[in-house]
């Protein structure tokens, strides 16, 4: 089978890069054939046959070059020439799209389907983009988790400037999202693979896409010998430290516990304010080498999101390495964490019961032991899907 993979960024930028090239070079070790198409990059490191890739597209900074951007993030005309070229050259049985908007645009399907209307497309959504033009479900300004424009009505966009609280890109962001369904452009792929169940249901508002979707959870990578080793007592959060990550409730919940040691590890913005926590240690950006080792010592794992998150693989990998977890009862997380089992659940943004669910687990050794052996024993049943099973069922698709 041929198999293009559909990327704006082809070079590692992030998880969408690391779940398209963990897919590509497994298709491969599976006889498939396999090619790229997205942006050209000096960091790129996949990429097809033909060559044909479309300008990168920077939006930091000035140029000239960038007053055509507000036009080419709606419809990229460039973005269909240059995949026709690559259309033509590997003739794919398949092309499976990511991360597409803005950069790409939507305008690729309308060219696949031009081209060929025998080639399957399939969609990977990893966010809520086709249903929420800003894609996170959260209005920037407030804070305020949001769902108005899931029906369509996504002038919402617009009012609340849910796009960098501007008003201009959220106007951008608006005139998108009607363009694509006033042409029935979603409606022309055949599947949407969504990562969670809460985002399946989210998406399926979209009268588009209702009926072609399959919630499926990321792949993860087991470790390949698990140590018991002795935990350590120390509560570890690894992320970033951003505001819809939780910082503000994390914050104050480690000031009302000062008995509890806290170990962070990452980077973001309330570093500063991470560093005025005695009962806090700030190990800053770790390898995943040394994360792994974090997480297996750390007593328990938190993982306080305040915004709608997808399948967060923090939350897998605690659990994959005998790791228990305290976390929000948002988005797809309570898909992955079995309360009372694999970790405790609380009402997101309720310090209150942050608290108490932190200095519970902290007090309590014995429930920790059951909840990290727990752990281990989805880690051994294989509770999530390895990369080979994902890619098994992802070609099951493909086939159908």
């Amino acid at each position: 089978m041929r198999v293009l993979i559909i990327n704006k960024f082809l070079y590692p930028n992030g998880g969408s890069e690391t779940y398209i090239f963990s897919i590509g070079k497994q298709l491969e070790k599976m006889g498939h054939k396999v090619e790229y198409f997205g942006m050209e990059h000096k960091g790129r490191i996949v990429g097809n046959h033909a060559e044909s890739y479309t300008d990168d597209m920077e939006f930091h900074g000035g140029g000239l070059g960038k007053l055509l951007y507000p036009f080419k993030i709606l419809y990229s005309f460039e973005a269909r020439k240059k995949l026709r070229v690559v259309l033509k050259d590997f003739k794919p049985d398949v092309v499976h799209l990511n991360n597409i908007n803005f950069q790409l645009t939507p305008s690729i399907i309308d060219e696949i389907k031009h081209f060929n209307k025998n080639i399957k497309i399939i969609y990977t959504a990893h966010d809520g983009q086709w249903v929420c033009p800003n894609h996170l479900m959260r209005i920037p300004s407030t804070g305020e988790r949001c769902t108005k424009c899931i029906d369509g009505k996504y002038g919402n966009c617009t009012k609340n400037k849910c796009i960098h609280n501007s008003k201009v890109k959220s106007l951008l962001g608006t005139i998108e999202a009607d363009l694509y369904k006033l042409l029935g452009t979603y409606k022309k792929v055949d599947l949407i693979i969504s990562p969670s169940s809460f985002l399946a249901d989210k998406l399926s508002h979209n009268k588009a896409l209702k009926g072609r979707i399959v919630a499926l959870h990321n792949f993860v990578e087991y470790p390949e010998e698990y140590v018991a080793n002795p935990k350590r007592d120390y509560v570890l959060y690894f992320g970033r430290y951003d505001v819809e990550k939780g910082m503000k409730v994390l914050i104050e919940a480690c000031r009302r516990l000062p008995e509890v040691d806290f170990v962070f590890a990452g980077k973001g913005d309330y570093e500063s304010e991470i560093e005025k926590l005695d009962n806090v240690k700030n190990v800053g950006f770790r390898n995943s080498t040394e994360i792994q080792k974090l997480i297996q010592n750390a007593k328990f794992t938190v993982f306080p999101s305040i915004w709608y998150e997808n399948c967060p693989f923090s939350v897998i990998e605690a659990i994959i390495n005998g790791t228990p977890v305290v976390g929000s009862n948002l988005g797809g997380t309570p898909e992955l964490i079995k309360d009372k089992v694999t970790g405790l659940l609380y009402n997101a943004d309720d310090v209150d019961e942050l608290t108490t669910a932190i200095e519970s687990l902290w007090r309590d050794d014995e429930l920790c032991q059951k909840l990290s052996a727990d752990c281990r024993k989805e880690a051994a049943g294989k509770t999530f899907d390895t990369l080979d099973d994902y890619c098994e069922k992802l070609v099951g698709y493909y086939e159908k």
